[in-house]
């Protein structure tokens, strides 16, 4: 193990001497600091997917995390999502734009379409077609790569990916070979493990992608740990373990120079019906955006 891993997990166990207090002072730095990229969550309390969003909610959003996020991760190109990649631009944050894909092919065209309209406008830094897709089964392996290909060569001067559980590039390697990014989501929490051992369980999901993606750049598009709500197995939310889980991604991923978004900036109340109760309180900000912690 290097001296470098060595240090990263000393600074993990550090962590647990401190109190909640010290650790809330710890990620204010972090986030004064800069990360690398952070999930944007638009929908404010009593919206939800399908809904417009409007420019100001947008702005307003994107104001708070300017200071805090070189990047910004986008999920949507419809509906006004469309707006959040211009309007980060504009305020000096680079993009990683994706298209909404599921089962009705008429509403996968509009976002296509979008999504290539803004590439071509010069609002995305790379682009991601399609997001868990596989994972909830709504496409056709083959269905989707028609789309990856179709994007790639409407926009041959970015790269192009495809969001999912990191598994899903270890079980379908024409997906693997068809991107020129990997995007990886990596959540500890939903396998069930617990805080103390969530980072190295993270580097694992990492490093498997790894292997596979065969010298293609590797970025952890999802992490995180919400901070209330139930149990999944071993892994329990709470303010502290969502703090200590930030802070070992942050450090880990600073240290070993890998790009990562974490999901995410706002608590977004919608989730509730597709997660249960912890759906709600994955963000760094709360649904009224105050910083939680």
């Amino acid at each position: 193990m290097s001296r470098k891993h060595d240090h990263i997990l000393s600074l993990t166990t550090s962590l647990r001497a401190l109190n909640e207090a010290e650790l809330k002072t710890m990620l204010g730095e972090v986030l004064n600091e800069g990360i690398h990229g952070i999930g944007f969550s638009p929908y404010l309390e009593g919206q939800e997917p399908g809904d417009a969003i409007t420019e100001a909610q947008i702005r307003r959003r994107m104001e708070i995390l300017k200071p805090h996020a070189k990047w910004v991760r986008s999920f949507s190109c419809t509906d006004g999502n469309e707006m959040i990649p211009r309007i980060a631009h504009e305020m000096g944050i680079k993009t990683l734009v994706g298209a909404w894909l599921g089962k009705e092919e008429d509403k996968n065209a509009v976002e296509i379409a979008n999504l290539i309209q803004l590439a071509k406008e010069g609002h995305a830094d790379i682009v991601a077609v399609g997001n868990e897709v596989m994972y909830r089964e709504d496409l056709t392996e083959e269905r989707l790569l028609e789309y990856i290909h179709h994007v790639k060569q409407e926009i041959p001067h970015l790269p192009v990916g495809y969001v999912d559980a990191y598994y899903e590039f270890e079980n379908r390697p024409k997906i693997t070979e068809a991107c020129d990014v990997i995007l990886a989501n990596c959540y500890p929490f939903w396998e069930g493990c617990h805080i103390d051992y969530s980072l190295m369980y993270m580097q694992d999901m990492y490093r498997r992608t790894v292997r596979v993606a065969r010298g293609k750049k590797v970025i952890i598009s999802e992490t995180g740990w919400p901070n209330k709500g139930q149990s999944f197995h071993g892994a329990v939310p709470s303010h502290e373990s969502a703090i200590r889980y930030f802070l070992n991604t942050q450090r880990w991923t600073k240290a070993d120079n890998i790009e990562s978004f974490y999901f995410s900036s706002f608590d977004e109340p919608w989730k509730i019906g597709d997660e249960g109760d912890v759906g709600a309180y994955w963000g760094i900000w709360d649904k009224n955006e105050q910083l939680k912690y």
